[in-house]
């Protein structure tokens, strides 16, 4: 019998590069919220993948950026700490990605000792000889690097990318219970999933103001109940995202009642209501409270 292996995989790379989409492809299921928009993943994200012989612990961390406010810090320490708690890691970035953007944090990529695969994503909308050039600098930048030209979106290469990371996993025994799918909590996704629609229907600063706290997870055989607040930073923000006779409200509550149904596969009856915490992502008390761990 073949000895059993475990380990890390972080996913990390700036912003709008595919790498949630990827996490989800590579676990197998819709862990992460995916939109056009920035700063989407405000979280770390285990996304657990079991066999019998192995266990894999994807990480799919926040977009990496240059903070403005305490929040982006609190994300971008997250996309730090995966450059020193994984066995593997995988840089994501796509045919669109110039090599100067973040350039900081990507010189403590090219420091690591940390096996590292280039993931270069959205290939399916580029040509033979655009790849080829950026291979190339990409090899110059990250020399240690293996590059795995993919589009997740497609799923091109992505199965011989899993191939790859299984080699390169270190024997161990599983660090969580072979049916464990993910680290985080029924509510954390039920939340996430709220967070997703307010993304996609709303336009400017209004998706990065908001913030969503699950008061209420009731389940019985047939159906759960939900109750969630959703948390703006001010007054005028309240009323856009109720909108006109609370029709805003109403769309997105219905859009997540639909995703979350498929996701528990059972009936869903949620309630939204909207509250204001003025200026939430640069105070520590409500940073912790929402779960980002902010040292005082």
């Amino acid at each position: 019998m073949s000895e059993h292996k475990a380990g890390f995989v972080n996913i990390i790379g700036n912003p709008n590069t595919g790498k949630s989409t990827l996490m989800n492809v590579l676990v197998g299921e819709k862990l992460s919220i995916i939109t056009s928009k920035s700063q989407t993943t405000r979280h770390r994200i285990m996304g657990i993948v079991n066999e019998d012989d192995f266990q894999i612990v994807y990480s799919d961390t926040p977009g990496v950026l240059d903070p403005k406010y305490k929040l982006q810090e609190s994300m971008l320490n997250f996309s730090k700490s995966a450059l020193s708690d994984a066995d593997v890691i995988l840089y994501v970035t796509d045919i669109y990605e110039t090599i100067d953007k973040n350039i900081r944090f990507l010189e403590k990529v090219q420091k690591t000792d940390i096996p590292v695969l280039l993931v270069l994503n959205k290939i399916d909308l580029s040509t033979p000889e655009k790849l080829d050039e950026i291979i190339d600098i990409w090899k110059d930048v990250l020399p240690k690097a293996e590059i795995f030209p993919t589009s997740a979106l497609e799923k091109f290469n992505t199965d011989n990318l899993f191939t790859k990371v299984k080699e390169l996993l270190p024997v161990s025994p599983p660090f969580f219970p072979k049916d464990q799918l993910t680290d985080k909590s029924e509510r954390f996704f039920i939340s996430e999933i709220i967070r997703e629609k307010i993304l996609i229907n709303y336009k400017k600063e209004i998706p990065y103001s908001v913030e969503i706290e699950i008061e209420e997870f009731k389940e019985t055989d047939d159906l759960i109940k939900i109750a969630g607040i959703i948390y703006v930073e001010r007054d005028s923000q309240k009323g856009i995202i109720i909108g006109h006779k609370g029709a805003a409200l109403k769309k997105v509550s219905t859009q997540a009642r639909k995703d979350i149904e498929t996701f528990f596969e059972k009936k869903v009856f949620i309630r939204l209501f909207v509250k204001v915490a003025k200026e939430w992502r640069s105070k520590n008390f409500d940073l912790n409270r929402f779960g980002y761990n902010i040292n005082k």
